[in-house]
């Protein structure tokens, strides 16, 4: 009983030796210039290397594009409940950013021409000064999710958006307002900034705790 003891006591006294804390893991890859030569042969733990793609700076999906947008280059985050692992952020790439507000007119409810005609509308009374931008999302977009903002979209990635929207925005510059014809329906659109370069891409390494 008393070898038994003493063997476990031993085997305690060596993983306090030789094992890790946390914290002291994520000291080290704060710190290392090799952080994924640390994780595989110094720690042996399972790892992934993420690419994650930023779509907008001002909401996101989840944590990896959050810590990815939000996290420091070279900065160690983690672990969290229910999610066992540390996140070092590896590297960031940009991607140009554009910043709109529109008004959706659905044309399942309203026939082309008359959702052409009421845009019109809508852009004449806009430009007159008879009433806002927000004011007439408010109204008349049929995107609830922006409508309650005055329409207002945020900063988000070339790309993130439907193509004909894309392209629509990159052609037009700071406080143009145009119309849009996509899938969705008829969108009336106002360029609220001048695009800019932020974080678009970001390599994420994840280490299995």
């Amino acid at each position: 009983m008393k070898k038994f003891i003493l063997v476990a006591a031993l085997l305690i006294a060596g993983a306090n030796v030789f094992g890790q804390t946390v914290a002291e893991m994520k000291k080290v890859l704060d710190t290392t210039s090799d952080p994924i030569g640390y994780v595989k042969y110094r720690l042996k733990k399972k790892y992934k290397i993420d690419t994650v793609a930023v779509m907008s700076s001002t909401s996101f999906l989840g944590l990896a594009d959050s810590l990815a947008y939000k996290g420091k280059v070279g900065k160690v985050y983690g672990p969290w409940k229910g999610a066992n692992y540390l996140i070092k952020v590896l590297a960031k790439v940009p991607n140009t950013y554009y910043h709109v507000s529109h008004i959706l007119l659905d044309t399942t409810l309203f026939k082309k021409n008359f959702a052409d005609s009421m845009s019109t509308s809508i852009i004449n009374k806009i430009q007159a000064g008879t009433s806002s931008f927000s004011d007439m999302a408010a109204t008349y977009s049929a995107d609830r999710g922006s409508s309650s903002n005055g329409g207002d979209l945020g900063w988000f990635v070339r790309g993130a958006m439907l193509q004909q929207l894309d392209a629509a925005i990159a052609a037009h510059k700071k406080g143009d307002i145009f119309k849009v014809w996509t899938p969705a329906g008829l969108h009336i659109v106002t360029v609220k900034d001048n695009p800019k370069k932020d974080v678009g891409f970001a390599l994420l390494l994840r280490v299995i705790l």
